[in-house]
């Protein structure tokens, strides 16, 4: 049976661009970063207290897709139209207002929904992400 998910994979425009994005202004946390002999960069980050889950962050090319595969890909990243997920925070106005300070593009200010409170943001490697804080109060 399967137990977890360990890894997910990310598509992003530019690795290096996503590794300072992902380590230096959200404070994700690299687990692996490695160029294996075909020149394929094996990069994954961990959010802190998620150490189980490694995202793989890609530039969409081979071996992860093929050609047309990733001029489709690409494509979509340039337009910033990829939703890539959900991050969890405990507190969203101090996480909005830090992130906001680094530089974040945000498409939507923290709003309270009926599963908390969610603001929405642009990674600037083509991904666009719900920031949230789940409600306390049990449904």
């Amino acid at each position: 049976m399967i137990t977890r998910l360990g890894h997910t994979t990310l598509f992003v425009l530019d690795q290096k661009k996503a590794y300072d994005v992902y380590v230096h202004v959200l404070g994700f946390q690299v687990k692996t970063d490695m160029t294996m002999e075909n020149g394929f960069r094996w990069l994954t980050v961990t959010a802190p207290q998620d150490p189980h889950l490694e995202i793989v962050l890609a530039e969409p090319n081979a071996p992860m897709v093929d050609e047309e595969e990733g001029v489709l890909i690409r494509r979509l990243l340039e337009k910033n139209a990829l939703g890539a997920g959900v991050l969890e925070c405990d507190d969203i106005d101090g996480t909005y207002k830090t992130l906001k300070a680094k530089g974040v593009h945000f498409l939507k200010e923290p709003t309270k929904e009926f599963y908390g409170t969610e603001a929405l943001f642009r990674d600037g490697c083509g991904n666009w992400f719900s920031l949230t804080q789940r409600d306390s109060t049990p449904a």
